[in-house]
């Protein structure tokens, strides 16, 4: 199998297990770990195998975005509303960025590497 070919499924099957994992999270409660390091592993080789030069800028900005919405917000309030409807979106939220994190991490430390390689102008 091609690298392209393996980071396109690890990026399409870390999506639905952070989607699945968030909406059945009540369900699989005891698997939460495993699924939180099923995802860094995924999202580490997303980071190796789908971020090319030309996508770094904006890849990072939108997993500052997406990170940063994981930590702040507070879905779970949505529960007085619509019962576990909060928390489900919550869970999902921080499933993605138990996703795209270690991706953000991998691409950040391969800019650090490529800026610090080529001499300064």
């Amino acid at each position: 199998m091609e690298t392209n070919s393996l980071g396109s499924w690890a990026f399409i099957l870390g999506v639905l297990i952070a989607i699945l994992g968030g909406a059945f999270g009540g369900y699989v409660a005891a698997y939460g770990p495993w699924i939180t390091l099923l995802l860094v592993i995924l999202g580490i080789v997303v980071g190796f195998l789908n971020i090319s030069a030309k996508e770094v800028n904006d890849f990072l900005l939108a997993s500052i975005a997406l990170i940063s919405v994981g930590l702040i917000a507070n879905l779970a309030s949505i529960d007085t509303v619509i019962p576990v409807l909060g928390s489900v979106l919550q869970t999902m939220v921080q499933n993605v960025s138990a996703f795209v994190a270690p991706a953000a991490l991998v691409v950040a430390l391969k800019a650090i590497y490529t800026m610090g390689r080529t001499p300064a102008a």
